[in-house]
């Protein structure tokens, strides 16, 4: 697999923080020149090996070959470091950990990514949450993850930030329609056309996707529309894109493992989906002022529309008037709807002088939030699903806002042809407001809150030899809380996801420092190596506490830490290209702090969680692991040139275990266990998972004419594996009936199930000439 950098939004960016200067005299590199940018909008280019960071990119031809449906999915695959959790069951809504931070739709889970497309942050301001099932696929000409804190990604880059770029009419000329279809009942159709005369260019793209889904009632459906207007000159360059999507995903969630065992299909409740409508402007540009000097900048706009739907077990359930009585309100569909308005601008001033490359630059973004929730109480029906429902009732009903301002600045000065040291520092200055339309009578979720800091990056190249680059660099982000965030922070009134709010405590914004170094080179034969280490350290990280499946609360926690080891080898030899990486995570909480866990079989054990008679937490001390996060993987990647009209591929992924959500501290066992107050409980799971391995097969073959034929093989052996846990109560006997006295109800780990061996089929055609 191809594992080339190019000048794009995130290798842009990353350089901003650690950009190096072009020196006057000629620089020791390797035969092949990698060139990367210096900020998140149009920069100049810069070698690679000037960056004192382990940049991963995916570029185009890899996109092609992985033949992948989604993003999640091949970063999962291809990219070290990158581990997947499928909480959701869908392969559009799942969560992408990097090193151990998260970008994820779902409401609910720690961001800690920063998300760009054509460098506009996409992470939605409710939440930061990351809706994959709104990016262009079928646009997209490359990605590429950079690791650590680097403050020139502004907000939520607390462990790496992801950039995409698309495709315009000059770089990807040409028309290309393609349908795929296969398992699940999925089928794809999509198309692609760009072309350009003179100065004027133009790109516009489009997919549609719908599944019945490998588990039940998991029909999922999406339409993206993507278009690019381009023009380009001597003296500059400017693109206008849209983006219109609109789909809705199931997403079924978690499933008790003693239901896992009879049927891994089946689901624990429904319904669950996810209803988006976006729509997204954007119009970038870059103008050169002299041979040294050029302006670059952005404007856009982004409008989101959300609506969800979950069929729950009522979480009241227990201790009501009903319990042990009959079923009457077991079950609530929960509404929410969620509209939000972003906009923003960035402006940068680029000098690319003899012996210094500064950049100075400043951004502004607003969003404006409206969100309202209803709950509907019914009762579970034989399907799990909920009926007989009475009037719908609204929770919550609030508006918002978001707005931050930044100022940045980064200089690189050569200290030598081969030594490169860049200082860089970026301002923010964050405002988040709520306003409470259902209750006006205090306390309610109001709220008025305003965050700033200032963080710095420093960073330092050497080019030893010909073959042979070290680096080392430090790097500060921070995130500030988001306002569900805000309106969720209290477990005396845990919150039902995707959200519901209660006038809460007071929530601090959190700042990571990262550390890391590394060695990278070249072998004999073109083979590429890379060796390095990291360390990032969170101060108030946000975490979400689990109190059901479908409940919790946010809250700060004082310290966390997460510190690994990547290596990376790639070659490619005749017609044969290969990849392999080794990534070694130990993700743990840094400090010592009482959580809500009323599922773990240690709570109310700890002295210092019962001393005002609770009885359901745990002590959660330093150094015990954080939960979801594999400490081993392994990637392999094989793609082979059969024939001048024959690709032959594959790919393997290797994951040790994980500890549940809910186990926080590392001490749930299954069995019978009494608190300290004499009570005894019994516990089904281990609050663990195992390890795994998957192997995938892919092929592309030309059959002449224009035509094309691809085909994937997921899973090919069937491994029956999950990707993410947590500990949660089930009120379903083992035949599927809701059990209406809650004493009958059992603790169990719930795991999230993943998807079985599958294959798909597809066609592609371009036209002649093009």
């Amino acid at each position: 697999m191809s594992r080339r950098l190019t000048l794009s939004p995130l290798t842009l960016a990353l350089a901003a923080a650690f950009a190096p200067v072009v020196a006057a005299e000629p620089v020791v590199e390797l035969s092949t020149v990698e060139v990367v940018g210096n900020s998140p909008l149009a920069g100049i280019g810069i070698p690679r090996l000037q960056v004192p960071a382990n940049v991963q990119v995916v570029g185009e031809r890899d996109l092609a070959q992985s033949a992948a449906l989604n993003l999640p999915g091949l970063m999962g695959r291809q990219l070290a470091g990158v581990t997947i959790n499928e909480v959701q069951g869908n392969p559009f809504q799942q969560d992408v950990n990097y090193r151990g931070f998260t970008a994820s739709p779902l409401l609910g889970t720690a961001q800690g990514l920063s998300v760009y497309l054509d460098g506009v942050r996409v992470n939605e301001p409710f939440g930061d949450t990351v809706n994959w099932d709104l990016l262009p696929q079928a646009a997209l000409a490359g990605m590429e993850v950079a690791p650590g804190s680097n403050p020139l990604f502004g907000l939520n880059t607390l462990g790496g930030a992801l950039a995409l770029r698309t495709r315009n009419g000059f770089d990807q000329p040409g028309t290309t329609l393609e349908v795929m279809a296969g398992s699940f009942g999925r089928r794809t159709l999509g198309f692609a056309s760009g072309g350009h005369r003179d100065s004027l260019g133009w790109y516009v793209a489009g997919d549609g996707f719908a599944e019945d889904g490998w588990r039940d009632f998991s029909k999922s459906d999406a339409g993206r529309f993507f278009a690019k207007i381009s023009q380009r000159s001597a003296s500059g360059e400017l693109d206008f894109s849209m983006l219109r999507a609109r789909t809705k995903m199931t997403g079924n969630g978690l499933l008790p493992q003693s239901m896992y065992a009879a049927d891994r299909a089946q689901v624990f409740t429904h319904p669950d989906e996810t209803r988006n409508d976006l729509l997204h402007l954007a119009l970038a540009g870059r103008l050169w002022l002299n041979g040294e000097q050029s302006l670059s900048g952005n404007v856009y706009h982004r409008r989101n529309t959300t609506r969800t739907l979950n069929g729950d077990a009522n979480d009241e359930f227990e201790d009501s008037p009903f319990d042990g009585v009959s079923d009457e309100e077991s079950g609530a569909n929960n509404r929410t709807r969620t509209r939000q308005r972003g906009e923003g601008l960035a402006l940068q001033w680029n000098l690319n002088g003899a012996r210094h490359q500064m950049t100075i630059g400043t951004s502004w973004d607003r969003a404006r939030i409206r969100f309202r929730q209803t709950e509907q109480l019914g009762v579970i029906d034989p399907t799990r699903g909920v009926g007989d429902l009475e009037d719908e009732e609204v929770e919550n009903a609030i508006r918002g806002t978001t707005e931050t301002v930044s100022l940045f600045v980064t200089d690189t000065f050569a200290l030598s042809p081969v030594l490169h040291l860049t200082a860089s520092a970026r301002y923010n200055a964050s405002h988040v407001t709520t306003f409470d339309q259902l209750n006006r009578v205090a306390p309610n979720l109001d709220g008025d809150h305003r965050y700033h800091k200032l963080n710095p990056a420093l960073g330092l190249t050497w080019q030893a030899a010909p073959t042979l680059n070290a680096y080392a660099g430090f790097s500060q982000g921070n995130r500030v809380p988001t306002p569900i965030e805000l309106g969720c922070a209290d477990p005396a009134n845990p919150c039902t996801l995707p959200n519901a709010m209660a006038a809460d405590p007071y929530l601090k914004q959190v700042v990571a420092r990262t550390l890391e170094a590394g060695l990278r080179g070249k072998l004999a034969g073109g083979i590429g190596w890379n060796a390095g280490v990291f360390r990032t350290i969170a101060d108030d990280d946000i975490l979400f506490v689990g109190t059901s499946t479908s409940a919790g609360y946010f809250t700060n926690f004082g310290r966390t830490r997460r510190q690994g080891v990547e290596l990376g080898i790639d070659g490619r030899h005749g017609k044969l290209d290969w990849f392999a990486s080794y990534s070694w995570l130990h993700a743990t909480f840094g400090s010592a702090a009482c959580l809500l866990a009323e599922n773990n079989s240690s709570r109310g054990t700890a002295a210092a969680c019962t001393a005002n008679g609770q009885d359901d937490e745990i002590l959660v001390r330093k150094g015990d692991r954080l939960p979801g996060l594999p400490a081993h993987s392994l990637k392999l990647g094989l793609s082979w040139q059969a024939a001048d009209w024959l690709r032959l591929g594959g790919d393997l992924q290797a994951f040790s275990g994980q500890y549940a959500r809910g186990n926080e501290n590392n001490a749930h066992r299954a069995g019978s266990a009494t608190d300290a107050f004499g009570n005894t409980r019994v516990f089904s799971g281990s609050g663990r998972l195992p390890g795994y391995a998957i192997l995938n097969l892919n092929a592309e073959a030309r059959l002449g004419g224009g035509w094309e034929v691809f085909a994937r093989v997921d899973n090919v052996f069937d491994k029956r594996y999950a990707t993410a846990a947590a500990l949660a109560e089930n009120p379903f006997a083992a035949n599927g009936a809701f059990q209406v006295d809650s004493a009958d109800w059992r603790r169990e780990t719930f795991v999230a199930p993943g998807a079985p061996r599958a294959g798909w089929l597809g066609l592609r055609y371009r036209f002649a000439g093009m």
